[in-house]
């Protein structure tokens, strides 16, 4: 429950941000989640949950960490070039057979053949530039344009080999990192290759010349609690990693160097030779081939695969926008079968490449055209100073091949420099072809004379039936890219995409909104490359939205119209102050903006080498010019029916009756896509539709451009500044070690308080929960409450949609426990934000207690609301097999707990329609909830005094606590149910469980016909954290770190059971811990991945048996690494401390002060005799602990290991999930003593079983 409602609370507040900064938090917020969920080793996951608890409970947290084993190494669809979603973790592989490098394999080819493909190994080295001379310093610290908060120092380098390196010393940092962005990507595959690209960065992986075996890389990062990830998007291809060396020393390198520490140094190293020389070893090309092709089987069943192909497929075939980027075995091999065989009597023996041929020269291929230094870039953040920085990546980098003379890489500096493009000379004019039209220099330069949108491929309407039950309407334009020379300084998109999906009052998202058509508006960039780009309106509709899209469409033109008359007819008006505004808040961001984690910096920072100067790294796009009227005009133009498609997506295109809309594609026959079989139909526009559309004879009296924001802060200044508090800071101390100050303390309200003086931005931050037992009471409590949260947010975006756009920010979530209310942005705004919030709580229920009469307009977005959170609630069937075995885990797993289905029941149905929810009611509970008998805490930290603190628990207490608190045994708590052993399910189901090892077997059908994947979650139980203590938690997540790279390697790796593998330590509600073995296959069925994970189960513990001790020292130091990561963001910091706050609530009074050092005493069990530790984790470390030494260690994990996963008393849940094909399996287990066939079943054996 608590994971749905986050779902649906984390999309619903991304979309209701301003539209031109729209799209970069929600991807920018994106990929952090699903960066931060990828499937990485447990060492990290720990770190992770310590900063996302706050949010998510540690059960949906555990289940969205899951969601990393489905990231795409093929870059997100509809992100643009830069903000891309990263692909799932390569760790350990087998061995490496081959010591052939490739240029070792080129000069072999050449002397039998004479040539690679069509490149001779002469083609590749003669026309190369040999490294020579010394390295070029381009950028020093001092010219770099910096944030206040910024404290790292930074260096622009140029190799003689002529690779651009970013270098970045921080002293401070716990995670330092290296990233390699290289200027191509599936736009560079060949014809007869699709994916190549794709596939090239899944080998670069699996070994080189000087560490040839595969898994080489990863154990060493490994070994520093470190990762490493790539993706590869259209024209770009991009590669990093990290390390968390736990001690500030200078290690010495295995070179006996004490350059830059052991472990950044040997992951440069290891790192650097995937550009200098890789094996590409043949015995791998199968293995990896396969792996490539369950990723794609995996976004089959996604409706955003299939709508980017659709997008792909249907341009022009002559520009490489329309190539099939992820590719599949098919692809890859040019026409092979993976599940052809030769006839042969050993049915294992799988004829070679499926009848098809090794991509192996292509690789080769691909690799010295696009990877030389030319056409990379690097950055690297370290500890270690400038200077010693330089000298790691002289060493290390040093040898990556030079590029062919004269070349000029695809970025606009490059490009700049060779005079490609030339900037605009201030005062000049600007540049017109002959017929006078404006000319934007790289429009359709870089594949040229090919286009991928022309005149054949838009003006069109095209209709899309969905997998999932979704509803939408987007119109994409082509524009020239936004880094043009022209565009890049005064960047009239972003004014105009801010008022495009602009939420006030008199806006088209009002206007729609309240008319009860629309969910959300969103305006940005869609699809960005280098010589065009599509801007993208995208409106998710309601089914009445659907029916009347011919309105919607109608408005949405006649706002584009409006937009259009004020900056053709008024050129220095209200758009030129809007564009100021948007300057200010811009400039403002920039200017407080902290420093990013590392990783993501480094990712971004290389790529941004390319189309940047270098002192202008860090401003990147936040530098903006004045407004020029001439080149917003010239780019409004391309915003007209001819020059758009219009895309209409819904569930009912698809059925079989007549359509009234003048809008459709009706008269088109459907056709379906060959990748990923996409259904579609399209239609040109006509031309009355759209002369109408692009001079519209009326515009709606309700639309008007809005005012300006009086939002924007002025008063920047710090409190911690103020005389008061300025004359007891001591610079020598750290204030992250500072605890909050419990400032109220009452039975209703605690209030803890922090003022910041480590990060010092002008920003504060809020949190308070309401915690009530009246929200989870029923099925039907919780379904209105979360009707009621999605109301609130949809009514709130016209009181507060100006503050979000200058950077304050609100957001009121309802789980099963709590409410929780959060604000935060810039000081000076946010008390006034705060009352506006919770004023308006308090009167939108009153007016919802009046009726649908009183409020139609409010029933209306009541009804809506309901509807899309039916909607969502439905979709949720269509998970990946993955996930919802998860869930069935969980709904054994945790009482009380409310199945899917018995929300459903409360919004359709013969109950629902028996009783219906009604919005009176609605709000009814609601106040119960909010306003009726609670406990609250609160937390008050960053840019406030006690004095503003006092004042924000006056307005808390105010609001929200006018009745009795709680007493503590109302307090609602949720507990995780001890799972039988096979002695116990015997007792229970009277006869002996199904043929398995493990003691309860839950199985279900994947509810797509489409879904060609099954799934098992193998669940071993261990015990409530209470009793492991930190000793045993401890031991846990040491066994969860080295476990995931041993079952990544065995079970995909070797056995290729499928593309999602991971092993990991699972929390859940009530202080359960078990550790999970996941598999999601489309080759094996259920039963078959479950015994190959049991067997793995025993393989590791001999694995563990045959380590040397030092290993699990190792294993040690690295989970303690990534534990004790200092916060380097105010946000961050937030989370730690509100993380631990919220652990406090259910407790009884003797427990109830948060341990705010909780990780440093963890952690502290993992120091072993012989480590460097200061005297604090002396003290914090139990002088009972057994854990002593290395040889202490591995002692106890094995103890650990035998006692919970390997005793015949274990206590083991295998979650089964089949695909539609396999549902006579199914069937057959129906009613077996031991399998869970439905959650009818789950309840039955609930009753039998106790809790922690």
């Amino acid at each position: 429950d608590n994971q749905l409602c986050c779902i649906i609370a984390w999309h619903r507040s991304f979309t209701n941000h301003q539209l031109w900064m729209h799209r970069i938090y929600f991807q920018s917020s994106q990929k952090l989640f699903i960066q931060t969920t990828r499937n990485i080793s447990s060492t990290k996951y720990i770190k992770i949950q310590q900063k996302m608890r706050t949010s998510i409970s540690t059960t949906t947290f555990s289940h969205a960490f899951l969601l990393i084993g489905g990231a795409q190494s093929f870059a997100t669809p509809f992100h643009r070039r830069g903000d891309i979603i990263a692909r799932a973790n390569y760790a350990d592989r087998s061995s490496s057979t081959s010591s052939l490098s490739v240029l070792k394999d080129l000069a072999n080819e050449e002397k039998t053949n004479g040539s690679v493909g069509t490149t001779t190994l002469d083609d590749t080295t003669s026309s190369e530039t040999k490294p020579t001379g010394e390295t070029t310093v381009l950028a020093t610290d001092s010219q770099f344009i910096k944030s206040l908060p910024e404290k790292r120092s930074y260096r622009v380098i140029e190799l003689p080999n002529k690779l651009t390196v970013l270098l970045a010393s921080d002293p401070t940092t716990d995670v330092e990192a290296a990233s390699v962005h290289v200027r191509a990507g599936h736009f560079d595959d060949p014809a007869d290759r699709a994916g190549l690209a794709h596939f090239h960065e899944h080998m670069l992986f699996l070994g080189t010349e000087k560490y040839p075996k595969e898994e080489e890389y990863e154990e060493f990062l490994g070994k520093f609690g470190g990762m490493s990830n790539a993706y590869t998007d259209m024209e770009d291809t991009n590669y990093y990693f990290n390390v968390s060396p736990l001690e500030h020393s200078e290690d010495e390198d295995e070179e006996g160097s004490t350059v830059g520490g052991t472990a950044l140094t040997g992951a440069l190293d290891r790192f650097a030779q995937f550009f200098i020389a890789p094996l590409f070893d043949e015995s791998m090309l199968e293995r990896e081939l396969r792996a490539v092709n369950s990723e794609y089987l995996n976004g089959k069943t996604a409706d955003n695969w299939r709508n980017f192909q659709m997008l792909k497929h249907c341009t022009s075939h002559d520009h490489p926008f329309s190539k099939f980027g992820c590719g599949n075995y098919n692809t890859l091999t040019n026409g092979g079968d993976e599940n052809l065989k030769e006839e042969s009597d050993d049915d294992n023996n799988v004829e070679l490449f499926g009848g098809g041929s090794s991509p192996r020269e292509d690789l080769i291929k691909f690799w010295t055209e696009k990877y030389h230094a030319g056409n990379l870039r690097l950055c690297v953040v370290g500890r270690a100073s400038l200077d010693e920085l330089q000298t790691t990546v002289e060493r290390t980098f040093g040898p990556v091949r030079s590029p062919p003379a004269n070349f000029v890489a695809n970025g606009i500096v490059d490009q700049i420099k060779a005079g490609v493009f030339t900037i605009p000379i201030e005062g000049e004019k600007h540049l017109r072809d002959g017929n006078d039209d404006f000319v934007f220099q790289t429009e359709h330069s870089t594949y040229s004379p090919n286009v991928a949108f022309g005149p054949d491929q838009l003006g069109l309407i095209r209709e899309v039936v969905p997998l999932v039950e979704s509803r939408s309407l987007k119109i994409f334009s082509t524009v020239p890219p936004s880094a043009d020379p022209v565009l890049r300084d005064s960047q009239p998109f972003r004014v105009l995409s801010h008022l495009v999906g602009h939420e006030s009052p008199g806006s088209l998202h009002h206007l729609l909104n309240e008319e009860g058509w629309i969910n959300s508006l969103a305006s940005g960039t869609g699809i960005a490359t280098s010589d065009f780009e599509l801007t993208n309106i995208a409106i998710t509709l309601t089914p009445k939205g659907m029916r009347e899209r011919d309105q919607v469409l109608a408005k949405t033109w006649q706002w584009f119209a409006l937009i259009k008359d004020a900056v053709m007819n008024d050129p220095h008006g209200l758009v030129e102050q809007y564009h100021k505004e948007l300057k200010v808040i811009t400039d403002t961001s920039f200017k407080y903006r902290e420093m990013g984690d590392p990783t993501d910096f480094c990712s971004a920072a290389a790529e941004r080498l390319f189309d940047y100067e270098p002192q202008k790294i860090l401003l990147g796009g936040s530098e903006v010019g004045d407004y020029d009227v001439e080149v917003a005009q010239a780019f409004l133009e391309r915003l007209t029916p001819e020059n758009s498609l219009v895309v209409i997506t819904g569930p009912e295109l698809g059925e079989e009756k007549s359509e009234e809309s003048v809008v459709s594609a009706r008269d088109a026959s459907w056709e379906t896509e060959e990748r990923y079989g996409g259904k579609y139909r399209q239609i040109r526009v006509s031309d009355t539709l759209a002369e109408e559309w692009n001079h519209p004879t009326e515009i709606d009296p309700r639309l008007r451009l809005p005012g300006l924001n009086q939002f924007i802060p002025e008063d920047l200044s710090l409190r911690c500044d103020d005389p008061e508090h300025e004359a007891d800071f001591n610079p020598d101390f750290d204030y992250r070690k500072e605890h909050p100050k419990l400032l109220v303390d009452t039975p209703k309200l605690r209030m803890w308080h922090k003022m910041d003086r480590t990060f010092r931005v002008p920003k504060t931050s809020i949190r308070l929960q309401l915690t009530t037992p009246d929200i989870y009471r029923s099925p039907r409590s919780i379904t209105l409450n979360r009707i009621f949260q999605n109301v609130l947010s949809d009514d709130l975006n016209s009181y507060v949609y100006d503050a979000s756009v200058a950077g304050c920010n609100y957001r009121v979530t309802c789980v099963p426990s709590a409410y929780h209310v959060s604000v935060s942005g810039y000081s000076e705004k946010l008390p006034h934000l705060l009352d506006v919030v919770t004023s308006r709580i308090a009167s939108l229920i009153e007016e919802m207690k009046q009726g649908d009469e009183a409020h139609p307009v409010l029933a209306d977005i009541f009804q809506k609301s309901k509807e899309n959170l039916l909607r969502q609630t439905k979709n949720y069937i269509f998970e990946s097999p993955y996930e919802t075995g998860s869930y069935n885990i969980r709904m054994l797993l945790e009482t009380p707990v409310w199945h899917i289905n018995d929300y459903t029941a409360e919004m359709e149905g013969p109950d629902a329609e028996a009783e219906p929810l009604t919005m009176k009611e609605c709000a009814e509970v609601a106040e119960q909830c909010l306003f009726g008998r609670s406990k609250a805490v609160s937390l008050c930290i960053g840019n406030i005094d006690e004095k503003g603190s006092q004042e924000v628990a006056d307005v808390i207490s105010n609001h929200f606590l006018n009745k009795r608190p709680l007493i503590d045994d109302e307090i609602p708590t949720f507990r995780s149910l001890i799972m039988p052993n096979k002695a116990e399910a015997l007792k229970i189901f009277g006869s002996p469980t199904e043929a398995s090892e493990v003691s309860i077997v839950t199985e279900a059908v994947a509810h797509s016909e489409s879904e060609e994947n099954n799934a098992v979650e193998l669940f071993i139980q261990t015990a409530s954290s209470y009793e492991l203590g930190y000793e045993g938690l401890a031991i846990q997540e040491v066994i969860g770190s080295m476990a995931y790279n041993s079952a990544f390697n065995q079970l995909r790796t070797k056995e290729q059971l499928g593309y999602i593998v991971s092993a990991f330590v699972k929390k859940s509600t009530g202080g359960g811990n078990a550790f999970c073995v996941l598999v999601q296959s489309s080759n094996t069925l259920p039963p078959a991945i479950e015994e190959r994970c049991l067997r793995w189960v025993e393989q590791f513990r001999q694995e563990m048996e045959d380590m040397p001790e030092e290993r699990f020292a190792m294993e040690a130091a690295s989970v303690k690494a990534s534990l004790l990561e200092k916060d380097i963001k105010l946000s961050e910091e937030i989370s730690s401390l509100w993380g631990e706050i919220l652990v406090t609530v259910a407790h009884s009074e003797h427990f109830k002060n948060p341990v705010f050092d909780r990780v440093d005493k963890f952690a502290s069990y993992l120091t072993l005799d012989g480590d460097k530790e200061d005297d604090d984790e002396n003290e914090m470390k139990a002088s009972t602990s057994s854990i002593k030494t290395a040889a202490d260690l591995k002692k106890r994990v094995l103890e650990f290991y035998d006692h919970y996963f390997m005793s015949p008393d274990r206590r083991a849940v295998s979650s089964r999930v089949y695909n539609r094909k396999a549902k006579d399996l199914f069937d057959q287990n129906v009613g077996k003593p031991g399998v869970i066939s439905s959650y009818a079943d789950a309840r039955k054996l609930k009753q039998h079983l106790s809790s922690f």
